[in-house]
Parts: C-alpha cells; structure tokens; sequence
C-alpha cells in the first residue's frame, strides 16, 4: 500500500485535537505598518486554520490520520469557515462546540521578510470550553489525544477535566500536550494536576524555559519529568528539536534546511509529526525527524496549512539527507497500517 493511497486515512487510525482552533489572517510581506490610512501592496494574503488544535488536526489529516476536533469557537463567519475549512481536509467537526454571541478566536499576522510574524490576537471562545461540551463517547474512539494549549482552556485543569483526561489515558492511550502561550511558573502550577497525565509533552525552548526557569533544555526537561511527565520533545527552531526521556539520555534530531516564508504553525506540525511517528510505533528520534521535516515544509509557504501535502512528502524531504531512516520509518508506518487492516 502506497502511503499516500487513499486507504492510509482509514488504516492509521484516529487523532483528537482538542484545544485552540485559531482563524489566521496572514499577509506578506510586511515591512512596516503604514501611518494613518497609509497603504500598501503585499504579494499574498490567505486566510487559515490555526492553533495548537486546529493547525496540528489539518496537519494529521493531510498525514492521513482521521481526525475528530474538539474545541469552543463562536457563532460568526469565523466560525463558519472554520468548521468548513477542517471539512475539506476531512476533519470531523461534530465536536467543535459554538458559544452563543461569542467570537472565534483569530489573529492578524502580519509576516516580516525573513519570516517573523507578529501577532494581533482576539482570544475569543476558547476559555468558554466546558468538560461537558466534550463528548467522550466520541473522544474515547480515538487512538490518541492531541492537547493544544490546556492553558487556555482553565476548565480542563480542574478536577472534572483532568478526569476525563485520565479515563481517556487509562484505556492505553496516549496523551500529547502542548502549549499555545509562553511559559511562566504560574502557568507551570496551572497545570501541575495535568503533569502526571502527560505521556509526551511537546513545548518550544523558549516556553520550556519560561516554565521551569532552567536555561540548559536537557535539565529544564528533566525537571518537568520528575514532576510526572512521561518524556519531553522540544523544537528548537533552526537547530531541530532534542528528545528527552527518563534514563535515555537526550537527543538532539536536526532541522531540515528550507526556504523560510512564514513560520507559523510550524511547532504545530511537528507535533503532528511527532504524534504520527509514536503512535505508529516508530522509535522517538525517528518521530521527532518526521516532525522536524513537516516543520521544514510548513516554514516554506504561507501559513500553518502550508507545504505539507501528504506523507509521502514529508518522508521525501527526510530521504535527501537520511535515506535509511526515511525506508526505515515508511517500513514502519506500513506495517502499523497492516496490522489495523
């Protein structure tokens, strides 16, 4: 089987991306904001979904997972498109809840030259999230669950939510976090009852120093690990990512070299990536490459759904420097594939 038939949605299996589904306005390239009622001619504006939820269950999908989303967004246009954009790449919306005069939350992105993007954020219907929008009927038929930003959704961490949480985990299922805002201690503490349920948490540098306030990112990890976390990959921008688990040692998985565009959404799709090497059981540096090359290629357009368009494009972009792992992987998702068949 090709793995990018049409089969491979339905023979990997099912993701859960629970969290901040983000409406993205991007236009570049933007070198200033002009004075006034200034002008200016920019070359592309698009509009996307976003978010530590949305952005990662359009990647999962275009990697060929079956994805059911779970979210609060608003009852405007926004919304609406955001519920139509997940459904053409296939993503099962019935989870998205609407809150009544709410706004779905969206940002402007304004994308510099050499690929920044500063961000103006309306933060809108997410904190609105409930345990009881959740359907867990419906989140129990998935294989894994993505976590996007549990920080911004505070009636997730307290006790009802972390229940749910964990009878989800405890049917031997995996439980993969990440988050949206920078870290802080505070938000370290917000989350100190989820830490324990947390099979692979998946911050950037930045936010994994910001919340344990320890600059060397091997102890920063460890320091979360032994606060009940299973094991810990950061992405580290240009340098790749760094794989960190308790008595492994850690391991530092290189990036991809790309064209940089627009870096949005690229923490996003590698976490994707990572998510889809795990859970088809390939080795964890291996996952962190498959994520570090949907990085690459998200970096490369603009937007968080941009330059990935299936799997097989992802393990293309590994083979040019590491052949043996991309065979060597494919192998491996082949026969997660085979088994469910």
């Amino acid at each position: 089987m090709s793995l990018d038939s049409p089969t491979q949605q339905a023979s990997l299996g099912r993701i859960a991306a629970l969290g901040p589904h983000i409406v993205d306005v991007l236009g570049r390239p933007v070198t200033e904001i002009p004075p006034g009622q200034g002008g200016m001619l920019l070359d592309e504006i698009r509009m996307t979904v976003a978010g530590t939820g949305g952005g990662a269950a359009v990647d999962l999908a275009k990697l060929g997972w079956g994805v059911s989303s779970f979210a609060a967004v608003g009852d405007d246009g926004l919304g609406a498109f955001l519920r139509f954009q997940l459904g053409r790449f296939g993503v099962d919306t019935t989870g998205l809840v609407g809150k009544q005069g709410a706004l779905t939350s969206s940002t402007i992105l304004p994308i510099r030259p050499n690929g920044e993007r500063p961000a103006l954020h309306v933060p809108g219907a997410t904190s609105a999230l409930r345990v009881d929008d959740i359907d867990e009927a419906a989140l129990s038929t998935a294989d894994a669950l993505l976590l996007g930003g549990p920080e911004t959704m505070p009636a997730l961490l307290e006790p009802a939510g972390l229940d749910l949480i964990g009878r989800f985990r405890d049917g031997g299922r995996q439980v993969f976090v990440d988050l949206l805002a920078a870290g802080t201690p505070e938000t370290l503490e917000a989350l100190s009852g989820l830490l324990p349920l947390i099979d692979w948490f998946m911050p950037n540098d930045d936010q994994l120093r910001g919340l344990t306030g320890v600059e060397d990112l091997t102890k920063a990890a460890l320091t979360l690990i032994d606060l009940g976390v299973g094991a810990v990959a950061v992405t580290t921008g240009s340098d790749g990512a760094l794989v960190v688990r308790p008595e492994a040692g850690a391991i530092a998985v290189p990036a991809f070299a790309t064209s940089v565009v627009d870096t949005t959404g690229c923490g996003d799709s590698f976490n994707a990536g990572m998510i889809t090497g795990l859970v088809t059981g390939c080795s964890p540096a291996d996952a962190a490459l498959i994520g570090c090359a949907c990085g690459s290629l998200v970096a490369s357009g603009l937007g968080s759904d941009a330059g990935i368009v299936d799997l097989a494009g992802v393990l293309a972009v590994i083979a040019t420097t590491q052949p043996d792992a991309a065979a060597r992987i494919e192998q491996r998702i082949r026969a997660h594939a085979e088994a469910r068949a």
